[in-house]
């Protein structure tokens, strides 16, 4: 196994054995031999993390434990996010994200946020728990090109749905992206979203090809 697998695999089992302290010290390994933080983050911190959900969905672990783990992913990517190089090249876009009302889970909804800050994008993050009318009062403010909405519970990812409708009810330009555990395409079409992910890692490079299009509808619309 290579060094770069090595701390990948470090990374991943601190997570999952929620361990903060060699978190650290793997994420200070992963700098210290010039590995891509990026890689660092969704190969080694995001996937940890994703076999904890696995071990929450089959009543291995709990909320108790989750939540250690979660202390172990952040205390890695505190080390790991400062060291992510802006993608100057992308096109500038300005997203509002959030975990849906009734809905307290936000690891996902950080992994997004670090690819998208990293994309060099403008983000108003509302946390967790956010009451629907909130999204809407923020687009009315900053007229964001996407609102992000996540959802880990299938009790609390109905709200994106009505979201949706609220911010069509209410005349606002902005395409609409949803992601979290319980959601797949299909529930995204049905739910009326623009985009749908499910890795951090699409987030950018989806929220691209939903604002270019968005662009080339809008031009087609004056020119018609």
């Amino acid at each position: 196994m290579s060094t770069h697998e090595n701390i990948l695999s470090a990374l991943r089992n601190a997570v999952v054995s929620f361990r903060a302290d060699d978190c650290r010290a793997a994420a200070f390994k992963a700098l210290e031999l010039g590995m891509d933080p990026r890689d660092a983050i969704l190969d080694g911190l995001a996937v940890g993390m994703e076999k904890v959900g696995v071990l929450y969905d089959t009543s291995v672990y709990f909320v108790p434990e989750v939540l250690l783990s979660a202390d172990a992913l952040y205390a890695g990517l505190e080390i790991l996010h400062p060291h992510m190089k802006k993608t100057a090249y992308l096109p500038k876009a300005t997203l509002i994200i959030g975990s849906i009302q009734g809905d307290v889970h936000d690891i996902g909804k950080n992994l997004v946020k670090v690819m998208c800050d990293a994309a060099g994008w403008e983000i108003h993050d509302l946390g967790y728990d956010v009451p629907l009318d909130r999204f809407v009062e923020k687009q009315i403010e900053v007229d964001a090109d996407i609102i992000a909405m996540s959802a880990m519970m299938t009790t609390t990812m109905m709200g994106m749905k009505k979201l949706i409708s609220m911010l069509r009810e209410n005349h606002l330009d902005c395409l609409t992206m949803v992601g979290g555990a319980p959601v797949n395409q299909d529930i995204a079409d049905l739910f009326g979203a623009d985009g749908y992910a499910d890795s951090a890692e699409k987030v950018v490079p989806l929220g691209i090809k939903m604002i270019q299009r968005s662009q080339r509808m809008r031009k087609n619309r004056r020119n018609a």
